[in-house]
């Protein structure tokens, strides 16, 4: 399943790093609240990820103006409480051309958002692109559990 984010660029806005606390805060916190509530990660799934989150950690480059983060962010958050993870995490807001002040979204070779880098050891894995190839939680697990794992537009 494919989705198109939606280019409208408002104030409110967030460009360069997020504090997951300001998703949770108006005009973002309706979008943030609702998704997280309303997904349902596999338990199955969330009971293996524990096994494999050592020494992992997690770039996520995302728009608050696009409607693809703003429905599989919160779902991502949601999935990383359950599992308990206790790796670092990093949220950058882009502008609608994918870019952030420092450029890090283009050191990161940021195209579509949102982009879920996951890092071991201080290296990059693999990363999730624009959507899931399956559930977020199945392409998180299958991504750090080594098995083969090619992102949306990887050939």
């Amino acid at each position: 399943m494919l989705f198109l984010c939606m280019h409208t660029t408002y104030a409110q806005d967030i460009i360069g790093p997020i504090a997951l606390e300001d998703l949770k805060k108006e005009p973002h916190a309706e979008w943030f609240t609702t998704e997280y509530e309303n997904y349902a990660p596999f338990d199955k799934t969330i009971t293996q990820l524990d096994g494999v989150q050592e020494d992992v950690a997690i770039m996520v480059f995302m728009g608050t103006w696009c409607s693809d983060s703003q429905m599989y962010v919160p779902a991502f958050f949601r999935i990383l409480d359950e599992m308990e993870f206790l790796g670092e995490v990093q949220l950058i807001g882009v502008d609608k051309d994918k870019k952030t002040p420092t450029g890090s979204a283009t050191e990161n070779d940021i195209t579509n958002v949102p982009t879920f880098i996951f890092y071991r050891d201080g290296k990059e894995i693999n990363r999730i692109v624009e959507s899931p190839v399956a559930f977020l939680e199945d392409d998180i697990l299958a991504i750090l559990s080594g098995a083969d794992y090619k992102h949306t537009y990887e050939n």
